[in-house]
């Protein structure tokens, strides 16, 4: 009788607990692929459109993603789309931070770094209140309040993914990424008219420019009307506003953290620090050593950029126009207060205050 190997019972089992890894790894790839190619469909065509014909990519996806609404009701693309609006959209954020480093912040001198925090978080603050004054939920104000404060339809997503989810969550985060776009849309093209009115310096309509559109693209796209100075400075300040990301997501968490535990009235569980956040965090220390070459840091940027393009094309898919149509012109009010108060803000600085003369 042949002696067994004392050590084939055991590999045997490994070898089956790999395998039943690989499994699953497989099933959950099948699950996940159908939604997420219609969503990376979405965003390649609405790129192309974007580039080829003008007008906000953001938008178009949302639009086309509305449009198939009917995918995310049931059959294969439900998760999928689930995972693009989420996982991805995540990563995205992240990714973001490769555009930033301490040096370009410590670059910009102490007024237009005051500026841009006390923009941040007056505007935050304005959201919130005017929010309640026009009796829409606190979230929605503090949600529209950093998109238009910080960097737009990239800030909405971010912020959104640290708030606590409810039946209403992905339609507010929709109607502040549409609303968002289209008035930064308006300002890129009705600030420098502005800046030219106001005769203001190549330095001070880069620190308006910067401190006031909500979209990275519509900032680079109204500075570089000006002139090649008050593009690099609106950059600049823009990529300043998007490095408040960090404080504003840790303190919604906060926020979020302490309403959860006086509701439940334990010390039960609650988010912590998010890992979308310590990468964003991680990235701008790396890149502010030097360590992330030129050639990748373009490609970075890109893949963010198709990251939330295909995240937004899935929160599209998740809503329908008809819970849209439902909330009416309140949140429009909203950010068009947010939008006005930001302005005069800023202009105050620098006209006032004298910033950037």
């Amino acid at each position: 009788m042949a002696e067994q190997d004392p050590n084939s019972q055991p590999e045997s089992a490994l070898k089956k607990h790999f395998h039943r890894m690989g499994g699953r790894r497989a099933e959950r790839f099948t699950e996940l692929m159908p939604g997420v190619l219609v969503c990376v469909t979405i965003a390649l065509a609405t790129t192309f459109i974007a580039d080829h014909y003008g007008g906000p990519v953001m938008l178009y996806a949302l639009l086309f993603g509305m449009s198939l609404h009917f995918l995310s009701e049931e059959g294969r693309c439900l998760a999928g789309v689930e995972f693009a609006s989420r996982t991805i959209l995540r990563i995205g954020v992240a990714l973001l931070g490769v555009r930033i480093t301490v040096e370009q912040i410590s670059e910009l001198g102490f007024g237009p770094i005051l500026t841009v925090i006390v923009g941040v978080t007056t505007t935050i603050l304005v959201g919130y209140a005017v929010a309640r004054m026009l009796g829409l939920p606190k979230d929605l104000g503090l949600l529209t309040g950093g998109s238009v404060a910080i960097c737009g339809a990239s800030a909405a997503l971010a912020l959104s993914a640290a708030m606590p989810r409810h039946e209403n969550h992905e339609r507010n985060t929709i109607l502040t990424v549409v609303a968002v776009t289209a008035l930064s849309t308006i300002a890129m093209v009705t600030y420098p008219l502005l800046v030219s009115v106001l005769g203001l310096s190549d330095d001070q309509a880069g620190i308006f420019l910067g401190g006031t559109i909500h979209d990275v693209a519509q900032v680079v796209g109204a500075g570089y009307i000006i002139s090649q100075h008050t593009g690099d400075v609106s950059t600049f300040v823009k990529l300043l506003r998007v490095a408040m990301l960090v404080p504003a997501v840790m303190c919604f968490i906060f926020i979020y953290r302490q309403q959860r535990q006086a509701e439940k009235g334990t010390g039960g569980k609650v988010p912590m620090l998010p890992t979308f956040l310590v990468g964003f965090i991680v990235i701008v220390i790396i890149n502010s050593f030097g360590l992330i070459p030129p050639v990748a840091v373009e490609g970075l940027t890109d893949l963010s950029r198709w990251c939330l393009v295909t995240a937004i094309a899935g929160l599209g898919i998740k809503t329908s126009f008809q819970k849209l149509a439902v909330v009416g012109w309140k949140p429009i009010i909203l950010m068009v207060v947010e939008t006005a108060f930001l302005l005069l803000l800023v202009l105050g600085f620098i006209l006032i205050g004298g910033v950037g003369s």
